[in-house]
C-alpha cells in the first residue's frame, strides 16, 4: 500500500511519533495517515507487538518516507513496544501515539507548545481538562482518577490525567530516564520517575474519542491493579 505523503507547513518543528501496535488491523493505516496529516516535519515509528491479527502484514505492505516499522516476535507489552521506539527516534521532540482512534494528532499543536517554548520537558494531554470526548463508562473513569490521585499523592504532582494516552517529550531528557516496564505500567512508570527527576511537567486539555470493548479496547480492572503496584514501587524502588 503506498500512503499519500502530506504537505508540510512553513519552517514546523521535527518531531518522532512513537506508535505501539498491538492487533489494531482495523486502524493502524488510519491512525498512520492522520499522524502524516498533522502539520509537522514527523517521523513515525511504529512499533507491532507480536499482533497475530494481520497488522504486522498489513505494516510490511506499506511504504513511506517518513514511516518506519519495526516488529517484536512476540507480545511484549506497550512499555517495551514504547523502549524500542523512543531509541529509534530521531528528532527533539517525541509523542506517544496510541494505534487506536482515541487521541487526536489534531492535538499534537497542544502538547507541543510547553515544550517548544522552552517551559517543559514532559506534557500529558489531559481528556478532563475540558476537551471534547464520547461519553462511556463511569467505573472507567473512576479508576482513572483513583489512579491519577494515588500517583500525585505519591510523586506530589497535580495532574488530572496520568493515565492520558497522549504523552510529548524533549528527547534529550527522555533518554536519561531509565524505563523497565514492559506493559501498561509505562503510564506509572514515566511519571514516578519523572517527577523524581524533578522534570518540568505541564498539561494541556485534548480531545478524546473512546472505544468501547466491543471496538477493540483493551485495558481492564487487572490493568489498573498492575498500574496501582507501580505507582508504589516506582516510587520507592527501581
Amino acid at each position: 500500500m503506498e500512503l499519500q505523503q502530506k504537505p508540510a507547513i512553513e519552517s514546523p518543528p521535527n518531531i518522532s511519533v512513537i506508535i505501539p501496535v498491538y492487533n489494531e488491523v482495523r486502524t493502524v493505516e488510519q491512525v498512520i495517515e492522520r499522524v502524516l496529516g498533522c502539520r509537522f516535519e514527523v517521523e513515525i515509528i511504529v512499533v507491532d507487538d507480536g499482533s497475530t491479527d494481520g497488522t504486522r502484514e498489513r505494516l510490511k505492505q506499506m511504504s513511506h518516507p517518513q514511516v518506519r516499522s519495526y516488529f517484536h516476535a512476540r507480545n511484549h507489552g506497550k512499555g517495551a513496544a514504547l523502549r524500542l521506539g523512543f531509541a529509534a527516534a530521531k528528532n527533539p521532540f517525541i509523542i506517544v501515539q496510541d494505534a487506536d482512534l482515541e487521541y487526536d494528532p489534531q492535538d499534537y499543536h497542544r502538547v507541543l507548545e510547553p515544550l517548544l517554548d522552552g517551559r517543559a520537558d514532559m506534557v500529558y494531554g489531559s481528556r478532563f481538562l475540558g476537551g471534547p470526548h464520547r461519553v462511556l463508562f463511569f467505573w472507567h473513569y473512576i479508576g482513572n482518577r483513583m489512579l491519577t490521585l494515588v500517583s500525585n499523592a505519591i510523586s506530589d504532582l497535580n495532574l488530572t490525567d496520568m493515565e492520558t494516552g497522549m504523552k510529548a517529550f524533549r528527547r534529550d531528557r527522555l533518554a536519561a530516564l531509565r524505563l523497565s516496564g514492559n506493559r501498561f505500567t509505562f503510564e506509572p512508570e514515566v511519571t514516578c520517575k519523572a517527577a523524581r527527576a524533578r522534570w518540568r511537567i505541564y498539561e494541556v486539555p485534548i480531545s478524546y474519542s473512546g472505544r468501547t470493548y466491543e471496538q477493540g479496547k483493551k485495558i481492564g480492572w487487572r490493568d489498573a491493579i498492575a498500574a496501582l503496584a507501580a505507582i508504589i514501587y516506582y516510587r520507592f524502588g527501581d
